[in-house]
């Protein structure tokens, strides 16, 4: 069956709609004008920017500039796509005119259809609800777009820290159950001083709370919106008072402490605040990453590496090689966090390209922010489940690796001296044989005395 369209009207003149399409003609133009990645607008955005447009409506209404059928039938369309309905009406690309205007006038045509069907229109023709007079009132792409990606940005967050608490948590856990499972430590990826599984694991709990610290002291400044500059931050066209009630209604639907900025048209501009986001989430992805480079290394082997923990198989490892099994999941969390950094690259880009009284890069910045967080929460939760729930110790192998490092003979230094110390890992490292058997042999301890200092010295950091 042929698609049916209809005709609608711009100011550039007449364009064809498909005839089932909520939105309109701008919105259709932008499809024709942009198929670069096939990707649509996040989730998040889309209703982010929804409660916008029901925040105004109220704002407008209340100030007595926007009738209240209208404003009703605005405010339940934009309720509607907020509870997750007509998301598929949501058709402009991700790459698409500067600064967001085809999505501002996606969202607008969709609500204004919507809200003229239910007032006993039709799709189509805009009467008595107009995208630009009355579902746009008192707002410009210019100060909607970057409060939507401010307002998404904060629904992601707490779904982000959620990932990353239950890392730490994960990790904490483990250094409890290992508190006391000496091993060797590595420095220079050489063998150093003695110290416990459950100190190592639980520096990688500390961190990553830090990591969940930096994210989460990004709020203040997120919950800051230019909302009510309408276009360049003049304010130009907006009702008295529009503001700061608009800001405190989307304060009320989003729960967040949502406020006017001191500087509109500041606000406007910059977009260091996405930036400062950006900054912490690339610090956590360097650390998560770090970490994971050290599981993968812990549990290399399962014969020629270190083998020192074990990590739940999830799939065969190899097309060729029977029984094979690799670290995937941490292999797959490395990559991720690669593609995070590359997005935050791409975010600093953008965030100096803005000139004079507006950033155009918002289209773009805001889907590479909502990628990294959506990519790196997703991405940690599946690791901790499918791998750190189920991560084990190799307590014999981590002993074995323990007393026999030649970095025990640290442990000497205070009774014997550095020069001397250094001489018995020499012949350590030179004939093979463990730093026990040399001092027992040159009568400073019995194989049981050492043992015994070197299970000390990694449980209290000192040998007494």
């Amino acid at each position: 069956m042929a698609k049916k369209f209809r005709i609608e009207k711009d100011s550039l003149g007449e364009y064809q709609v498909p005839d089932d399409a909520w939105y309109g003609i701008q919105t259709a133009r932008a499809v024709e004008n942009f198929p670069i990645s096939g990707r649509g607008p996040d989730t998040d955005f889309i209703v982010a920017h929804a409660r916008i447009k029901q925040a105004a409506a109220i704002a407008n209404r209340e100030a007595g500039w926007l009738e209240d059928n209208k404003a009703g039938a605005i405010v339940d369309a934009a309720v509607a796509i907020v509870n997750g309905k007509y998301h598929e009406q949501f058709v402009v690309d991700r790459f698409q005119a500067g600064a967001g205007t085809s999505h501002n006038m996606n969202t607008n045509e969709v609500i204004a259809n919507l809200a003229n069907v239910a007032l006993g229109g039709e799709r189509g023709h805009y009467d008595p609800v107009n995208p630009n007079d009355h579902v746009n009132m008192g707002q410009s792409t210019n100060d909607t777009i970057p409060t939507a990606i401010r307002l998404a940005a904060l629904a992601k967050l707490p779904r982000l820290l959620s990932a990353v608490t239950a890392m730490a948590v994960e990790y904490e856990r483990i250094a409890g159950e290992e508190a006391d499972t000496v091993k060797t430590g590595r420095t220079h990826l050489q063998d150093a001083v003695p110290t416990t599984v459950g100190r190592e694991f639980g520096a990688y709990g500390w961190i990553l709370h830090r990591c969940g610290e930096r994210l989460q002291a990004t709020r203040e400044h997120l919950c800051e919106i230019g909302l009510g500059g309408s276009a360049a931050g003049t304010g130009l066209n907006t009702s008295p008072g529009y503001t700061d009630r608009v800001a405190a209604e989307l304060a009320s639907l989003t729960g967040e402490p949502i406020r006017a900025a001191g500087n509109l048209a500041g606000q406007m501009q910059s977009m260091t605040d996405l930036q400062e986001l950006s900054n912490a989430i690339r610090q956590l992805a360097l650390e998560v990453t770090r970490i994971s480079n050290d599981m993968r290394l812990l549990a290399s082997g399962p014969r020629t590496g270190l083998g020192e923990i074990l990590l739940p198989p999830v799939q065969p490892g190899s097309s060729i090689m029977p029984g094979k099994v690799n670290p995937v999941m941490f292999e797959m969390l490395n990559q991720t966090c690669y593609q995070v950094l590359g997005q935050d690259a791409a975010i600093s880009m953008m965030v100096q390209a803005g000139q004079l009284e507006l950033n155009v890069m918002m289209p773009a910045l805001g889907s590479a922010l909502f990628d990294a967080m959506d990519w790196l929460t997703n991405a940690i939760n599946i690791v901790v489940e499918k791998n750190l729930k189920g991560l084990q110790i190799d307590r014999e192998q981590c002993r074995q690796f323990a007393h026999a490092s030649v970095g025990l003979a640290t442990l000497l230094n205070t009774s014997i001296g550095y020069a001397a110390a250094a001489e018995v890992a020499k012949e350590s490292e030179k004939s093979g044989r463990p730093v026990r058997e040399i001092v027992a042999e040159r009568g400073l301890l019995t194989t049981d005395q050492f043992d015994q200092m070197v299970e000390k010295a990694a449980r209290d950091g000192r040998i007494d």
